[in-house]
């Protein structure tokens, strides 16, 4: 039984080609935030360290100032930390996806909604 058509809106904010932030990002914040070190949001979130070191380099890259701020290796101090600058682009990206999310209650969605199929016919191609 195929299910009711939805819409989906993925909010990314990029930075020449770089995605400053988007809805992993985001998360990775959000898992930083709770876990205190980079690995530990990693792992909550099911990605290497790697990964999710690079996902902060971008975003330290990308804004003004640091979103997050590493302090290295070993010590009872060691770990990372979102910054008050990064927790108020969170802020005000995830206010963005509610905003966006609200794109589903209007008419266009509506009248689209109307004209599409629950799942794609079976391809044409022999």
């Amino acid at each position: 039984m195929a299910s009711s058509p939805t819409l989906k809106i993925k909010l990314q904010i990029m930075c020449g080609g770089e995605i400053a932030m988007g809805p992993g990002k985001a998360d990775l914040l959000d898992a930083l935030d709770r876990e205190g070190s980079i690995s530990a949001a990693g792992r909550a979130l099911g990605m290497s360290y790697r990964r999710a070191w690079m996902l902060v380099d971008v975003m330290n890259r990308c804004w003004h100032e640091p979103l997050v701020a590493a302090v290295p290796g070993g010590s009872a101090n060691s770990g990372a930390q979102v910054t008050p600058f990064g927790r108020a682009v969170l802020k005000h990206y995830r206010k963005l996806q509610q905003q966006a999310g609200k794109a589903g209650s209007g008419t266009d969605w509506n009248s689209l909604e109307q004209v599409i199929l629950a799942a794609p016919k079976e391809s044409q191609k022999a």
